[in-house]
């Protein structure tokens, strides 16, 4: 018998960090480490530098707070998109999933969670301020309310809503074609583009 589960510490150290991954059990986690054992140590330096290259480099736009290579993110840099209209997400994810559907055209801000409680997560945590004052810029005509419909998505629609009530814009929300409690990363790219372009005046 081994003295650890398998034969190598080093498998077991390897087997470890991908189990840390989420969605990732152990089994796979030891498929994805003797797969990398069979590539060749330099596909394997390429695989781990990238991920370190990545942790180190990647920024946050400082517009949107999208992540980026560079000060500002491409979107918020392209001139074509409709700067009237900010579409206020969750996460990164919630970005990318809404581009796919090639049916939205404006800014986004990304808020990097939601007020939740229990998490320990307040308004003061997310950038809202940073969104207020984008809206306060003047260019801004309508924000658009993205967020996951689970409770604690309703209580960050509600916040902002209450924080963006008092300018003059109009204050939307995604259609409910997407589900109660779920999130937008999961939503087929049908669904999203009707839900984004049926969207209807925030209500509480």
């Amino acid at each position: 018998m081994f003295a650890g589960e398998y034969p190598s510490q080093l498998l077991e150290n390897a087997v470890e960090q991908f189990a840390s991954l989420p969605g990732i059990g152990r089994k796979s986690a030891l498929r994805l480490a003797l797969h990398l054992l069979r590539q060749p140590v330099e596909n394997v330096e390429r695989f781990s530098g990238a991920f370190t290259e990545f942790r180190k480099g990647v920024k946050y736009c400082r517009e949107c707070n999208m992540i980026t290579d560079s000060e500002v993110c491409p979107i918020c840099e392209d001139g074509k998109r409709d700067c009237s209209v900010i579409c206020v997400v969750e996460s990164v994810r919630d970005v990318l999933s809404i581009e796919r559907t090639g049916r939205y055209h404006g800014l986004y801000h990304v808020l990097g969670g939601i007020i939740s409680p229990i998490d320990g997560i307040g308004p003061s945590d997310l950038p809202i301020e940073k969104l207020v004052e984008r809206v306060k810029s003047g260019a801004v005509q309508e924000v658009i309310l993205a967020l996951s419909t689970g409770m604690e998505g309703e209580t960050t629609a509600f916040y902002l809503y209450k924080k963006l009530s008092g300018l003059d814009i109009r204050i939307t929300a995604i259609a409910r074609g997407i589900g109660f409690g779920d999130d937008l990363e999961y939503a087929d790219e049908l669904t999203l583009g009707k839900s984004i372009e049926n969207r209807q005046l925030f209500k509480f």
